[in-house]
């Protein structure tokens, strides 16, 4: 099947995550700077014979309090100085119908490479006013941070740690193709 390569629109999509902190409540936080490259399939066989490749640029994690953000920066968590990066190279997309599909690849961070599954759907697709075609998309997973070396945490006093093993990730991503000119 022929695919057609796509342009991600970053001031139309975001790649976020969830956490637990002390075992009571989520801590939100987003990565400000990624791209990616879509091959898309999106008239036939919906999106089986699409192709994606993306890369984070994990120092500009944010979570909304930067001391927070330092932290995650260090050898505690994501070490950028040593991992700068984290990328995702699909190796198949599955529909699910004409508006789900599941997302599989390999996705390496902290020097570990492990397959992930994103539960996806399409979101729509149409024409902007200035003629490009745009697709929306949205898909999610949850990872356990402990897969890829990100082991620091606290016990607590009470019970429990400091901050969950389970992330949640969510994406939602507008993605557009040039018109002809």
């Amino acid at each position: 099947m022929p695919t057609t390569p796509w342009q991600v629109d970053l001031a139309h999509s975001s790649l976020s995550f969830t956490v637990r902190h002390m075992m009571v409540s989520k801590v939100r936080g987003h990565f400000r700077r990624f791209r990616a490259q879509l091959d898309l399939d999106l008239d036939a066989a919906l999106l089986a014979a699409s192709r994606v490749e993306a890369s984070v640029e994990v120092a500009s994690i944010d979570t909304g309090a930067p001391d927070r953000d330092t932290h995650l920066r260090s050898a505690d968590f994501f070490d950028v100085e040593k991992f700068p990066e984290l990328t995702f190279r699909s190796t198949r997309v599955t529909p699910h119908g004409k508006e789900r599909f599941t997302l599989t690849g390999e996705l390496s961070m902290h020097g570990v490479t492990r397959e992930v599954t994103l539960e996806g759907q399409v979101g729509g697709r149409g024409k902007d006013p200035w003629g490009n075609e745009r697709a929306g998309f949205s898909a999610t997973t949850h990872l356990n941070r402990k897969d890829f070396g990100l082991q620091w945490n606290q016990a607590l006093e009470t019970g429990g740690v400091l901050v969950s093993e389970r992330v949640d990730v969510e994406l939602d991503i507008q993605a557009f193709r040039p018109a002809s000119r």
